[in-house]
């Protein structure tokens, strides 16, 4: 191991450590901890664990160079100090995306003893989000027994799987006993009490047994391993590098029973550029190509939200920028992200009349304390992954909630030599609908991570009209690198809810599964039916695209559906034709 020379930072990463260990000021929750220690996600080379042993910290390696490295606050800028470390993250809160049209994307065909009778038999569906309803029948075979393989809640106290050092991890046999004891959660204390998990389960993988059959869903015999995320002791709370545990974890199973998998995560931020390069996005491109794998992540609800801003500013102008606060908001940031090239100042003209002051780049950080909140302004440099720069503005309050209104941001421009910059709000799970741009772009809104490459991006559409929902995330409709992959139903989705039976649900959170049951069906008809052994990844992502049913009248790709509507039975038509071309198909020459 080798100590490099600590400069200042490329970020203000350092400086809001720095700051925050001075308790200058809290930075939105991400640093809070009961006690001294902070996890931060950290890209290495060499031998993370005898670095985090020096430290007295602990590493979690979670794929091949991507580490979670839980540490004393005091010590991160001596873990900055190794060569060994490339890059360190502070890890980011999502929030779930919110929520029968089997027939809407041409499913029954492929289900029916008749078409490719298809169940998902021999295939894994993994859902990460907020626990399932284990006791729920639809998640039972006929013999009343589980077809939920495992469960992980991180939330509780047990013990933990192999390799990981937190929550309790409950087997097939013990979720058996659980539902046969008069007392349940004695044995699996784990409870799905925002049914979330229990909507998308269903959707993915229900087999309709609390109906009689009638509300089933895409892979009714596909096995289930739901990991309920959340940070440590907190229930329903979800930061990024609980993800990653997430999805590592899901994927080790799967490598244990040799089936494959698809993964749905149905979460989302504003929080980054929204183009891929953090830390957290890169982990899952790359994990993604990692065993038989298909990770499915839909475009989030900020499509309407008003929370995304795009604009164009010239040398010597100034621009302000409305925007509206909700009322009762303990915390709010406005993430700007711009090319590092152009040169402005800002300043925040506050809903009382009050202003910030000009903040210009020489400052690299600015604090403005008012009344009932304090102000945080930082400016980014470039990275070795990133090129852009951001301008992160953070409020949180003090002794009462953000004061509610109409804020400006103002842009003072210097020299400009792009000109193109954007602006996110926080989600509508963080803030509501009464934050928002008084001129927002609809554009841009996917929400991270299904920015992420190589996961199937799942927009949701209103299949009784045919319209694209219009909470729907769109793409870039100047980069198709950002686009939806596919669109789902969303609207009005009737599924298993937390507690027995079945209820209505809404959003993109309820279009991904019917991609990822779908994905479950192709894998049972492509792997376990030995009929294409490598249809997952990349590959079942361009035969979902393909067989997507498209109108006459729009042109595809598009920033609201992407390649079209899902139509399973026209994928597996395609996928079927192209077996017939010969047995080596699949081989690349």
């Amino acid at each position: 191991m080798h100590k490099k020379k600590v400069t200042p930072p490329y970020s203000h990463l350092y400086e809001i450590f720095t700051r925050e260990m001075s308790n200058e000021f809290p930075f939105n929750g991400l640093l809070d901890s009961p006690t001294n220690e902070i996890e931060v996600i950290v890209k290495f080379n060499g031998d993370i664990e005898r670095i985090a042993r020096d430290l007295d910290a602990e590493a979690e390696i979670i794929y091949q160079n991507y580490a979670i490295i839980t540490i004393d606050k005091t010590k991160l800028n001596e873990l900055n100090s190794y060569t060994e470390v490339e890059h360190i993250e502070l890890p980011k809160n999502l929030y779930f995306e919110g929520p029968n049209n089997i027939s809407a994307s041409c499913i029954n065909a492929v289900q029916r003893q008749n078409g490719y009778n298809l169940s998902g038999k021999g295939v894994i569906v993994a859902i990460i989000d907020s626990g399932i309803d284990y006791m729920h029948p639809d998640f039972r075979n006929n013999d009343g027994t589980s077809r939920i393989l495992f469960i992980w809640d991180q939330t509780v106290v047990g013990t933990a799987p192999i390799g990981f050092f937190s929550g309790g991890e409950y087997n097939n046999q013990q979720i058996n006993n659980a539902i046969q004891s008069p007392d349940p959660y004695l044995i699996v204390p784990s409870m799905d009490t925002n049914g979330h998990g229990t909507a998308v389960a269903g959707i993915a993988a229900g087999n309709g047994r609390s109906s009689a059959g009638v509300n089933i869903g895409v892979a009714p015999e596909a096995d289930i391993i739901c990991v309920k995320v959340g940070y440590r002791g907190y229930a329903s709370f979800a930061r990024s590098t609980e993800l990653m545990r997430a999805v590592k974890y899901v994927i080790e199973k799967a490598k244990r029973f040799n089936k494959p998998i698809c993964i749905n995560m149905s979460f989302g931020m504003n929080n980054g550029s929204h183009r891929g390069d953090s830390l957290f996005e890169t982990f899952l491109t790359e994990i993604s190509t990692d065993w038989k794998t298909s990770i499915i992540i839909p475009t989030g609800n900020e499509g309407s939200a008003g929370h995304h801003y795009s604009g164009k500013i010239d040398t010597n102008q100034i621009q302000e920028i409305e925007f509206f606060t909700a009322p009762g908001l303990e915390s709010l940031y406005l993430s700007l992200w711009k090319n590092f090239v152009d040169s402005f100042s800002v300043e925040i003209i506050f809903s009382d009349g009050s202003s910030s002051g000009v903040i210009g780049i020489e400052s690299q950080t600015k604090t403005v304390r008012k009344p009932n909140f304090v102000l945080n302004v930082f400016y980014g440099q470039p990275t070795h992954y990133s090129a852009a720069q951001e301008v992160f503005f953070t409020m949180t309050s003090t002794n009462a909630p953000i004061q509610a209104g109409i804020s400006k941001l103002r842009l003072i421009a210097q020299t400009i030599v792009d000109g193109n910059f954007e602006i996110w709000l926080p989600t509508l799970e963080e803030v509501s609908a009464q934050t928002f741009f008084s001129n927002p772009s609809i554009y841009n809104t996917l929400t991270i991570p299904s920015t992420s490459e190589k996961v199937i991006r799942v927009a949701g559409y209103n299949d009784r009209v045919g319209n694209i929902a219009v909470f729907s995330g769109r793409g870039n409709p100047n980069n198709n690198s950002f686009l939806p992959d596919i669109a789902a139903p969303a609207v009005d989705i009737l599924t298993t809810k937390t507690g027995g039976g079945y209820d209505t649900f809404t959003g993109t959170s309820v279009a991904a599964p019917f991609v990822t049951g779908s994905a479950a069906l192709m894998m049972q008809w492509g792997i376990v039916n030995n009929n294409d052994p490598f249809l997952y990844g990349e590959r079942l992502k361009a035969f979902i695209r393909l067989g997507a049913a498209r109108r006459r009248d729009i042109i595809y790709p598009n920033a609201s559906f992407g390649y079209g509507t899902l139509c399973l039975e026209n994928s597996m038509n395609y996928l079927r034709d192209y077996r017939l071309g010969g047995d080596y198909f699949w081989l690349q020459i």
